[in-house]
């Protein structure tokens, strides 16, 4: 019967969350926060972490990975697929019919005043998640980790370095750290 309890759970959530969450799949991590992590208690922040940065490094949309993996962890199988189908129905659903009556929302004054409304809100929930991941950041206390933020944020922001190219020289610079703290055990 539990099991029932937490397919359902994670449906609807997942179904609640892919439609009122504008803005893409940092929010959707805000929002999964608030639900499996503080709400139910499903997983921590430091897993809520792991679920987001293997959701952003695969292929495909970060929000449906979230909703993916989080349901692979209530759940296992079943809670992936239904959190999947759950968080691909309302997206589906809602561009199926802005599809359809395009032409006359694309010209609507309300609209389009909604939508930059929500731009703002997008933001506002962006920038919390960031000074929220930064902190955690903070407190593993290794000061690479600290810097590497500030100093991507300069070289893409004021020098428009590809991010690519700054997350694979992060990337080597990570593993390289991990090869040298290795190599100091053995030696």
């Amino acid at each position: 019967m539990n099991r029932i309890k937490d397919l359902t759970w994670l449906f609807f959530i997942n179904m609640f969350i892919s439609t009122f969450t504008f803005g893409g799949g940092y929010v959707v991590i805000t929002m999964i926060r608030k639900y499996f992590v503080e709400k139910k208690e499903y997983f921590d922040e430091e897993e809520l972490m792991k679920i987001a940065a293997i959701s952003q490094s695969s292929p495909g949309a970060i929000a449906i990975n979230m909703s993916a993996l989080s349901g692979y962890r209530v759940a296992g199988k079943s809670g992936l697929l239904i959190s999947c189908v759950a968080a691909i129905l309302p997206p589906l659903f809602i561009l199926s019919i802005v599809s359809a009556i395009y032409s006359i929302i694309r010209d609507n004054a309300l609209i389009n005043a909604v939508l930059k409304g929500m731009e703002a809100g997008v933001a506002a929930l962006i920038i919390d998640l960031l000074v929220d991941m930064y902190a955690m950041i903070v407190k593993e206390k290794q000061l690479l980790f600290i810097l590497i933020t500030p100093i991507v944020f300069v070289l893409n922001y004021f020098f428009q370095i590809n991010v690519a190219v700054l997350i694979i020289l992060c990337v080597f610079v990570c593993v390289a750290k991990v090869y040298m703290k290795q190599r100091s055990k053995k030696i």
